[in-house]
């Protein structure tokens, strides 16, 4: 059975009247790679800042470790990048690592083989405000990991990053998951998560719209594209059709939600029996970007 690193039930976040995360509750298990899906201010900094104790709940709560361990000492086993990489600039990539080794009470022992890890063992002697910002963001990962943590958590790590530095950063999340850390990856771009994680988490404007396997969310009965020489007898007999949820006219063609499974050889079918000739017929799934658009709508 897989073993519950942290439980949030109906946490909240208030700022006045403005709700920044709004009952919110999340399971994160071991060995899964989350994605903590939403639009930029949706609450998804401000839910990690709180079980990180860096921002108070107004409401709800949460356990690390199934309750056995204090927030405070399972901090220790976790490791976080919240905000922009915070090294001094004048230290080498090295002496910033001990640095934070003396900060997390543990040994230096694995700063070599992070920074192996992160590919910058060959700048180790270089001063950080030499490093390219992909550098700083790889350092901050190896920073996060010198502690052999059980749990990393990363908030938006590709922001800023050009597509070279994004890659590097995508193959390194899933090169740390193979090797066993849980992770939990705060992004607002999609492919991202549909890339990198197991399990999404939807968040819009602090509300959880969706919590399971990330390819669980695109399998709905998917969509036809629909046109015909009579558009409108299409029409009346698609609105007749019991697993047709919704119609939506484009240019030249309806888009045919479903809330059934429909398959393309029925409903062939049943359009030839009733001699609508069509111009236009293609069944597809729905991407990550159109699920979560409709789920965020």
């Amino acid at each position: 059975m897989e073993k519950t690193l942290l439980k949030i039930e109906n946490l909240s976040k208030s700022y006045g009247n403005f709700k920044a995360v709004d009952k919110l509750s999340i399971t994160i298990k071991k060995g899964n790679v989350y994605g903590l899906l939403g639009p930029n201010g949706s609450g998804k900094s401000t839910a990690l800042g709180m079980v990180l104790n860096v921002v108070n709940p107004s409401e709800g709560s949460f356990e690390w470790y199934e309750g056995k361990l204090s927030t405070h000492e399972a901090l220790k086993k976790i490791g976080a990048i919240i905000e922009r990489p915070n090294f001094y600039p004048y230290m080498t990539a090295i002496q910033n690592l001990k640095l934070i080794c003396q900060i997390k009470k543990c040994s230096y022992d694995n700063i070599a083989a992070k920074l192996e890890l992160v590919g910058l063992w060959n700048r180790k002697n270089s001063r950080f405000s030499t490093y390219s910002l992909g550098m700083k963001q790889r350092l901050a990962i190896a920073a996060a990991l010198v502690n052999s943590p059980e749990l990393l958590i990363l908030d938006e790590p590709t922001n800023g990053l050009d597509p070279q530095g994004i890659e590097q950063i995508r193959k390194l999340i899933t090169l740390i998951a193979s090797m066993g850390t849980t992770i939990i990856l705060a992004s607002h771009l999609l492919d991202e998560v549909e890339k990198v994680c197991n399990k999404v988490i939807v968040l819009k404007n602090g509300v959880k719209f969706y919590e399971g396997p990330t390819d669980q969310i695109t399998q709905t009965h998917g969509y036809f594209e629909i046109g015909a020489t009579d558009s409108k007898k299409l029409k009346s007999y698609l609105e007749s059709i019991p697993e047709v949820k919704q119609l939506k006219w484009t240019d030249t063609f309806y888009h045919v939600s479903l809330n059934d499974s429909l398959s393309e050889e029925k409903l062939s079918q049943l359009l030839a029996n009733e001699t609508i000739f069509v111009t236009h017929f293609i069944k597809k799934q729905p991407s990550l970007e159109q699920e979560f658009l409709t789920l965020t709508q």
